[in-house]
């Protein structure tokens, strides 16, 4: 019980409340008991008019010369101060020091405090003044001596005091220590609560979520705490859906594998070249979708190589709308390229963004219409339209005149096997993961790539490379990436 958190912090609310007023309570009767001693010395003064006679003194001699006159003829008075027996509530003699307006000492009955003495500060705000003719001419010091005993009446004044000083601790520590609780109870509640969504996580229960409540720091935990568990949750549905996606690309040839093997051993078919070749090609469709799941993996995880270099942009274009020329006249759509004549390098694999490029092209060529136009442009992103983070950045934009995409389509046109037909159908081609490669490999330079489209005015798929500040170094060695 001791461990739990809310107690330890009620214990110390308690025992720092406890040590506050031990330490209040011990200030206020050390304080308590020489501020009443002194007002009982000063009670004693004011009994024998001692400040009126010292006052009259003066006003008659204009100085302090004799003044132990003035003290003599108190009854009761002499070298040891008021004597035992004399009046007040007090038992023992009574300590009197006189000084000047200056603070200099003109009489004392303390042994020891001569005439060159001074009164010290306390001492000054202590004493009480002597004024003639409003002009404060000296100050009266009274004091009871240590050793001096309170009467009765004076003892059980004090010990009230320091019974009711008792009292108002014990009522502020209880106090301190319910307080305690509520607030280390209020404090500790939420990290409960978030500990018992975590435990639930971890059971595997990815929709809990923590409530949001507490102090800010606590608060803040929580939404953490949510904003974890929402991305884990998301994560294991984009899993899900990813298991899902890959059984279902791998089961369509691999039916189709098995349904003409099959055939083949029922004699349905005859064991001919074009049977084999059919079966030939769905197992190139299985290393091609097997590779791409790698290189996407590979890309996700930032351990894909690039052969980093200054590269001419313009080129890579060119090499890319010449590799796509023969489909582009064979489905009588027009190809265009756009590159400013001063674009600077880029620092990028040249295999690896005619890659990228290439996969935009394929897929623009393919929802492209007959009679439509595709262009490449290339700009620096400074005078493009691309909402580039960067503007010292190169962007290659690939624009169609195809069918568009639907805006709810938008946020998903990157995802793994994600297909505009509903049906995924497999008459355009395509494993599905070509723009997801095709991202992780800008993404891997240093740049972003990003969709605009409107259903019916087409769409425009871009990407932006670094500037290389170095001059061209080499070429792109291999632009026949397309999928």
């Amino acid at each position: 019980m001791i461990r739990r958190l809310w107690v330890q912090l009620a214990l110390a609310f308690a025992l720092v409340t406890t040590l506050s007023i031990m330490a209040t309570a011990l200030l206020a009767n050390t304080q308590a008991r020489a501020d009443f001693r002194a007002f009982l010395a000063q009670s004693q003064v004011q009994q024998f008019n001692l400040i009126p006679r010292l006052a009259e003194y003066y006003a008659t001699h204009r100085r302090w010369d004799g003044v132990e006159t003035v003290f003599a003829d108190i009854r009761g008075m002499g070298p040891r101060g008021i004597g035992p027996g004399g009046p007040g509530m007090m038992r023992g003699p009574l300590e009197l020091i006189l000084a000047d307006a200056s603070g200099q000492v003109v009489y004392s009955n303390v042994s020891g405090s001569g005439s060159t003495a001074r009164l010290n500060r306390g001492d000054m705000q202590r004493a009480m003044p002597v004024i003639v003719d409003d002009a404060t001419v000296g100050y009266l010091v009274a004091r009871m001596q240590r050793e001096t005993a309170l009467s009765i009446a004076a003892q059980r004044f004090l010990d009230q005091l320091n019974q009711t000083l008792i009292q108002a601790g014990m009522i502020a520590g209880a106090l301190g220590l319910i307080l305690g609780i509520v607030i280390a109870r209020g404090l500790t509640a939420p990290l409960d609560r978030l500990a018992h969504a975590a435990r639930r996580l971890a059971s595997g229960d990815l929709t809990q979520r923590a409530p949001v409540a507490g102090p800010v720091e606590v608060a803040s935990a929580a939404e953490a705490f949510n904003t974890m568990a929402a991305s884990l949750e998301a994560a294991e549905q984009a899993r899900r859906r990813l298991l899902a996606d890959i059984a279902h690309e791998l089961r369509t040839p691999l039916s189709v594998i098995q349904g003409n093997l099959r055939a083949l051993l029922d004699d349905v078919f005859p064991l001919e070249k074009d049977e084999i070749a059919t079966i030939y090609d769905e197992t190139l469709l299985l290393s091609r979708l097997v590779a791409d799941l790698r290189e996407l993996t590979l890309a996700e995880a930032g351990q894909l190589h690039l052969n980093r270099s200054a590269v001419d942009v313009t080129a890579i274009v060119a090499q890319s709308a010449t590799l796509f020329t023969a489909q582009a006249v064979e489905k009588q759509i027009t190809l265009q390229t756009e590159c400013d004549p001063d674009l600077p390098p880029a620092l990028a694999d040249a295999d690896r963004v005619a890659q990228a490029l290439n996969n935009l092209l394929s897929n623009a060529l393919r929802y492209t219409p007959a009679g439509g136009t595709v262009r490449i442009v290339a700009t620096c992103a400074r005078r493009s339209v691309c909402p580039a983070p960067d503007a010292d950045m190169i962007c290659i934009r690939v624009i169609d005149t195809g069918p568009g995409i639907a805006p709810d389509d938008l946020p998903h046109v990157f995802d793994r096997f994600w297909r505009a037909d509903r049906g995924r159908a497999r008459a355009q081609g395509g494993t599905g993961l070509g723009l997801a490669i095709a991202r992780q490999l800008v993404l891997a330079h240093g740049g972003v790539m990003g969709v605009e489209s409107e259903p019916g005015k087409g769409a425009c798929f871009w990407f932006t490379l670094p500037v290389a500040r170095e001059p061209v170094t080499s070429q792109p060695l291999d632009a026949s990436y397309s999928w």
